[in-house]
């Protein structure tokens, strides 16, 4: 699989990487990269907006709110967490979180922590959960997007998101915070340039460098997440 770099260092907001991830799937059919954004709500696509994400906080700390066109739940990403995105042909939901779960897993073994991924397709460390994981199926192949929780500001993830205590109850905890753990406070001694580094090795062993002209299909393709109807769930 190639490791697909982008031909700037430019800082995108998270939904220039969620159409970069389908233009990857059209037009090379596999590839992986990670990707770090300033602080994003970023909500499943069937969830409702108001009851999982705390809008007036989010718009007083400048936190910003988009939707997904995978399932699954609500995340809170900064620049403390790695987002890995995984572009295969392969179909089927099963076979391909499994073949992802478990090579991701594995290189998190060979950090020294005792990783395992769960039934529900998140990756736990010592009981905490450090990753969780949507899937997008195409006509074409499949997209796998995660989280890496290296060093995020629980703080404000707690603040930004707003679970029902029905979802917190099914997991048998009493908040977000008890849920999840930063791998710095795991044992991980790597930064996270070093960890994204890590994971490219482990991944790919090719590279693909995109040109201009791409950046411009994929602005274009960005558009319909900007879209507010999209954002509030009314053009679903």
């Amino acid at each position: 699989m190639n490791h697909i770099v982008l031909p700037d260092s430019l800082e995108r907001p998270l939904t220039f990487y969620l159409a970069m991830e389908e233009y990857v799937a059209a037009a090379y059919g596999c590839g992986f990269f990670v990707w770090r954004v300033a602080p994003t709500v970023i909500v499943g696509r069937n969830q409702d907006l108001e009851t999982e994400v705390n809008l007036p906080f989010c718009r007083e700390h400048g936190i910003n709110v988009v939707r997904r066109k995978s399932g699954g739940g609500c995340v809170y990403a900064d620049r403390g967490n790695l987002m890995i995105s995984y572009i295969t042909l392969r179909k089927g939901v099963e076979s391909v979180f499994a073949e992802y779960l478990d090579s991701l897993s594995a290189f998190l073994r060979t950090l020294g922590l005792n990783a395992v991924k769960t039934v529900h397709n998140d990756i736990l460390v010592g009981g905490a959960k450090v990753s969780g994981n949507a899937f997008f199926s195409l006509p074409h192949g499949s997209i796998v997007h995660g989280t890496l929780l290296h060093s995020v500001d629980f703080e404000m993830l707690a603040q930004a998101i707003t679970p029902t205590e029905a979802k917190l109850a099914r997991h048998g905890v009493k908040s977000v915070r008890q849920r999840v753990s930063n791998l710095c406070d795991l044992g991980l001694v790597l930064g996270p340039e070093a960890l994204e580094q890590g994971l490219v090795s482990h991944f790919c062993d090719g590279t693909t460098v995109m040109e201009q002209r791409e950046i411009e299909i994929i602005r274009n393709t960005e558009k319909c997440y900007t879209e507010p109807s999209f954002i509030l769930g009314k053009a679903l």
